[in-house]
């Protein structure tokens, strides 16, 4: 009697080149593009780049030009055939570029400390729900993300304070906010209530769990606010604008929009005798105005996108 059960068919072995192929056609089991689809992707990405570099090029090459190169180009040099940087020195060798660089240093260094240390106060003691006035202080902190007394009644309350033509007035009024509060809040909520318990059989007091236990563990929501708090107070002009009445204590940023906006010549405020061109010495004030966060921020990046998703599950 024959057997009559079909057998099965071999599969027929691939190729080492044809099996990597199959692999390929699925990356965490979403399909490869070809080629051309690549090459298409690739080159629209080229051009979003090349268009949001291509500015801050041209700014830093018209900085570094003279002004036959400037003239030549119609305003604005993309690549300088002889770059000086004589601009660079005019407005670093004093007057009130040198002058404003410094005020807009200070304000940013101890405006983004201070703001950070009341946040995170803030921030600890509306965390802990068995603090007195937790709630209605909560309450009070989420209204003002609603609701603004406006310019009026701001600039009526620093001028009641003393406090026009003040650097006070640049580092006061934008101290603290809801928002920022709210993030570290969430996050001193996140961390298990057996470490604090624990720090408190110990021994430790409220201010040495802030400092000791929940501040180094926060490094990453701390190195956002800082960042948002350095880059809100370096760029802020505004409250110069209303409560700044002397022009030695004007922040880079007012001298920014002075001679760039407005297009004020900068030649009477410079000492020395040779006058770099005025387009060259405005591109330089950018430039000067858009290096420091240029700076900071590679160093805090590994921290900020962890740190700006902190509370986003747990509120």
């Amino acid at each position: 009697m024959t057997d009559t059960k079909p057998r099965p068919k071999r599969s027929s072995p691939l190729l080492p080149g044809v099996a990597r192929q199959r692999r390929r056609r699925t990356v965490n089991g979403a399909p490869v593009p070809n080629v051309a689809v690549r090459g298409i992707k690739g080159v629209l990405l080229f051009l979003c780049c090349a268009v949001v570099l291509l500015p801050f090029v041209a700014v830093v090459s018209t900085s570094l030009a003279d002004q036959e190169q400037i003239t030549a180009a119609g305003g604005y040099v993309l690549w300088p055939t002889d770059p000086s940087f004589d601009a660079y020195a005019a407005i670093f060798r004093g007057g009130v570029v040198t002058r404003a660089t410094l005020v807009s240093i200070g304000i940013t260094l101890v405006g983004s400390a201070l703001s950070v240390a009341v946040v995170a106060l803030l921030a600890y003691s509306l965390s802990r729900p068995g603090t007195w006035g937790h709630r209605p202080i909560l309450i009070m902190v989420l209204l003002t993300m609603l609701f603004n007394a406006g310019m009026i009644p701001n600039y009526l309350l620093i001028k009641e304070l003393g406090l026009i033509d003040s650097y006070w007035a640049l580092i006061l009024p934008g101290l603290t906010s809801a928002f920022q509060v709210i993030i570290m809040r969430a996050f001193f909520m996140e961390v298990p209530k057996e470490i604090v318990d624990a720090a408190r059989i110990d021994g430790a007091s409220e201010l040495q769990i802030l400092t000791r236990i929940m501040l180094p563990l926060s490094k990453a929501v701390i190195a956002v606010i800082g960042l948002f708090n350095a880059v809100a107070y370096w760029s802020a002009f505004f409250n110069a604008v209303l409560y700044i009445n002397s022009t030695e204590k004007w922040p880079l940023q007012l001298v920014l929009r002075t001679y760039v906006v407005d297009n004020t010549q900068i030649g009477t405020d410079l000492p020395g005798e040779v006058v770099p061109p005025q387009q060259s010495l405005q591109m330089a004030i950018l430039v000067v105005s858009l290096i420091p966060i240029c700076m900071v921020y590679p160093f805090l990046q590994r921290h900020f996108a962890k740190g700006v998703v902190i509370g986003a599950v747990k509120g």
